[in-house]
């Protein structure tokens, strides 16, 4: 018989369910139209099925993923709603996403022919607009126009390239997706282009789907946002060993921090491995008891150490690496800055080896953890 240790006995991700459902009836609210939310890299690492599942009653449009794979994990979970793959997708892959029902993102002739001979069925017009990165040419529509008379698609879209930056770049992008439209025959009904940060920017979508993703998982969309969520994730570890240290002695791995007195020192089991960064030693903190502690060293791969000598603290504690205990918090956007990444980053980067707990509406505060 194989045994597993509980959730709670290294590290993971508490996931409030009840907090992504009030985040995309917020950003819906504020839209005033539907949400397709974005699940691609398992829900930025936070866990597609669970996700979708708790956002069924608030009936959103269907699913974005990344992958047919990815698309394919919904339909197993039970998923029936649209899932759109938004990258181009190779033609060898085209047979396993039409038996799968899901719906191509096409941005060439060849694969709109490719795609229908393959039995697929509805398919998105992908435009780019300035991105560089995938579907046509804003410019270069006359391509497909024939393609898209004979097979028409469900649906078109674009992807802005700096929505968070406020400047003049959405609107030119804009203008160009209106261009590219109205070279189309037929152009479909169905328009989606807001991510989260400009759907959090500006109220009423001029589109029919608003495309949500770190909004949802509680990261807020910068200055300039009009709607903030709610957390979403926390990510926490036990104390595993308690120590003492005395002045000149170092901790962890190339001695880059040594005592300048006597010091109580936390080893918690949560390291780079896990998607907790090497960028945090020295720089970062973690919450014992509601209490900030200083992260000491190097982090390691699976181990990181705190300074708590000024913190209540005993072995089997549990230390919150991301999100709130009592009336502290660590937010993805501290992290994010620490580490000189994105927040999108940070999220995804959290191992599978983390278990993901599933919280509807119930506390996620570290003294709540048993």
């Amino acid at each position: 018989m194989t045994r597993q240790p509980p959730n709670t006995a290294r590290a993971w991700v508490d996931v409030d369910l009840a907090a992504v459902r009030r985040n995309a009836e917020r950003l819906r609210a504020h839209c005033r139209t539907r949400v397709m939310p974005i699940v691609k890299a398992d829900a930025y690492g936070l866990g597609a099925v669970p996700v979708a599942r708790a956002l069924e009653p608030l009936d959103p449009w269907g699913f974005g993923v990344a992958t047919v794979s990815e698309g394919i994990a919904l339909r197993d979970g039970g998923v029936t709603r649209p899932i759109l793959v938004c990258p181009p997708v190779l033609r060898d892959e085209f047979p396993a996403a039409a038996e799968a029902r899901l719906t191509l993102a096409l941005g060439h002739a060849p694969d709109v022919a490719a795609w229908r001979a393959a039995g697929g069925g509805a398919w998105h017009l992908s435009v780019d607009t300035g991105m560089t990165r995938a579907g046509v040419r804003w410019d270069d529509v006359a391509a497909i126009v024939d393609a898209a008379r004979e097979a028409p698609p469900e649906g078109a879209f674009t992807h802005f390239l700096a929505a968070e930056r406020g400047d003049a770049s959405m609107a030119v992008q804009e203008e160009r997706f209106r261009l590219a439209l109205a070279a189309l025959a037929n152009p479909p009904a169905l328009l989606h282009a807001e991510n989260s940060a400009a759907a959090a920017r500006r109220p009423n979508s001029r589109y029919g789907l608003v495309r949500p993703g770190l909004f949802l998982w509680g990261v807020w969309s910068g200055p300039g946002a009009l709607v903030t969520p709610d957390p979403v994730a926390a990510v926490r570890a036990r104390v595993t060993d308690v120590h003492r240290v005395t002045a000149h002695e170092s901790v962890s791995y190339d001695a880059t921090w040594v005592a300048h007195g006597p010091r109580r020192i936390a080893t918690v089991s949560l390291g780079y491995a896990d998607g907790y960064r090497r960028a945090f030693g020295n720089r970062g903190h973690m919450l014992v008891n509601g209490r900030r502690a200083p992260v000491v060293g190097v982090v390691t791969m699976d181990m990181t150490m705190l300074d708590v000598t000024d913190v209540p603290c005993e072995v089997g504690d549990a230390a919150t690496a991301l999100g709130a205990d009592g009336g502290e918090a660590i937010t993805a956007e501290e992290l994010a800055t620490l580490a000189e990444c994105s927040p999108y980053e940070l999220l995804c980067g959290l191992r599978m080896r983390l278990a993901r707990r599933y919280l509807d509406g119930a506390a996620v505060s570290a003294g709540t953890v048993s």
